[in-house]
């Protein structure tokens, strides 16, 4: 195996040829884990892809956004195969920051995509902008704000403006989280704020004003209402978990070295939270997609050749009392 860089101060600062941060079987480990990862990821993401093309029934403006977070995961797994050992990274720290790091891009565009999804359930459910009926190109505007707002904040290290460097273990990169020239440190700000906190705010925002919608439809129409309300909130619960173990871990170890460069941390503190982030393109689709019921209903005997173990016509007939704009968001 190819000697990895040492890890200085638990920033992503390394010496090239120096001292491995992990032993050998950790290294096996970490490949372990991401080879099942990635065989998992590409089979439930590629899965929400070929049912779309099948069945026209799921190519619906609201489902892009679903199919986009899967495209996005999808990249994300595949971008990881170099990240094991680094080479991407070291490619773009060999050349300067000539070259845009590819994974950074996938990952923040599925980032937005989740938020973009939040707000597009709200757009439908709540009508914030009144009779505006969500049409396929509202749907397209906000896929292409999704990929284009990525590429704005990941390509300033190509113009002078931040930088890459390798992250956790050398076996990724991203960000140079503890440059402290006020070109990098200002970047960093930028980059956190509007790829992370606006992201977030917007799930929030979104989906506080939905539940509390559906309460109140709940309230007027009781029985399958209710319930109906009991399940979107219980599938809105999990979406914001999934994002928080997902990301606040690598946004607090990020700032925790913006704002500490000096910490010392161990190799399992840097490692951990980066992987916890890569682990979104597993439990993304299980979530968003597979807990979606009209994707459930094609992509599970897709996986169980032709068997599904999950008959859903009780919770069809149920949901189906619930009042039109409900119907739309809820697991139906």
């Amino acid at each position: 195996m190819a000697s990895f860089p040492e890890v200085s101060n638990g920033s992503s600062v390394y010496g090239l040829g120096a001292k491995t941060p992990l032993p050998r079987a950790g290294f096996i480990t970490l490949s372990v884990l991401m080879v099942l990862a990635s065989v998992t990821s590409v089979v439930l993401n590629a899965t929400v892809i070929a049912v779309t093309l099948r069945h026209k029934q799921l190519r619906q403006p609201l489902n892009f956004a679903l199919v986009n977070l899967a495209v996005a995961d999808l990249g994300t797994t595949f971008n990881g195969r170099s990240a094991i050992r680094g080479d991407q990274c070291r490619g773009l720290l060999h050349h300067g920051t000539g070259r845009l790091c590819v994974g950074g891009v996938l990952r923040i565009t599925a980032l937005c995509t989740v938020a973009l999804i939040a707000a597009e359930r709200l757009f439908v459910v709540c009508k914030p902008l009144g009779t505006i009926t969500f049409q396929s190109r509202h749907a397209a505007g906000g896929l292409e704000l999704c990929w284009l707002w990525s590429l704005i904040w990941n390509t300033p290290p190509l113009l002078g403006w931040g930088s890459y460097q390798l992250e956790g273990v050398g076996t990724s990169c991203g960000p140079d989280w503890q440059g402290r020239d006020l070109k990098n440190v200002s970047y960093i700000i930028c980059y956190f704020s509007l790829c992370f906190a606006v992201p977030f705010a917007l799930i929030v925002i979104s989906y506080s004003w939905l539940l509390y919608t559906l309460r109140q439809v709940a309230k007027v129409g009781r029985g399958a209402a209710a319930r109906a309300e009991s399940k979107v909130a219980w599938m809105v619960v999990m979406m914001v978990l999934a994002f928080l173990v997902s990301w606040l871990p690598c946004a607090a170890l990020a700032l925790t070295v913006v704002f500490n460069p000096e910490v010392q941390m161990s190799a399992l503190v840097k490692v951990v939270p980066i992987y916890m982030a890569k682990s979104s393109t597993v439990y993304n689709p299980m979530i968003y997609i597979f807990m979606n019921k009209q994707f459930q209903r094609y992509a599970v005997p897709l996986l169980t050749c032709g068997k599904d173990p999950w008959p859903s016509e009780d919770d069809a007939s149920e949901l189906q009392t619930v009042v039109s704009p409900v119907n739309k968001i809820s697991p139906e």
